[in-house]
């Protein structure tokens, strides 16, 4: 799988991203909200499409109504790891959503073993 290559970070491969990342990534991919849930921490907040989920009770929610919204396809397109505790992953999209096809930034901090903190924003926005 390739990585991206931002002078901001140490480029990591799908094989050493986090297991909290990784076991998010597959489970919002099957939608299986339950087991994505599971890779956040009770406090963790989730921003997306300018909307900002606090706890995993937002967090659920949001992950059912994202499940369902559209049909889509996703592909990693590398990792940074930004900070000790800091990931930004990209995904490539493709679906019946208005466009048809977005790179999205999915900017992780960890707390410990778990998500406390995602981002989700299309390519080329570098808040954090």
């Amino acid at each position: 799988m390739s990585t991206v290559d931002r002078s901001d970070g140490t480029r990591t491969s799908w094989s050493e991203l986090p297991t909290a990342i990784t076991t998010y990534l597959a489970a919002h991919r099957a939608r299986d909200v339950e087991t994505a849930i599971r890779a956040f921490t009770g406090d963790a907040v989730v921003t997306d499409e300018g909307r900002t989920y606090r706890g995993q009770e937002e967090i659920r929610s949001w992950l059912g109504g994202a499940a369902g919204e559209y049909t889509y396809t996703t592909a990693f397109t590398g990792a940074t790891r930004t900070g000790k505790a800091e990931f930004d992953v990209v995904q490539h999209l493709e679906g019946n959503f208005p466009g048809g096809a977005v790179d999205l930034h999915f900017r992780f901090d960890l707390d410990g073993r778990s998500i406390i903190r995602l981002v989700i924003e299309p390519s080329g926005t570098v808040d954090r």
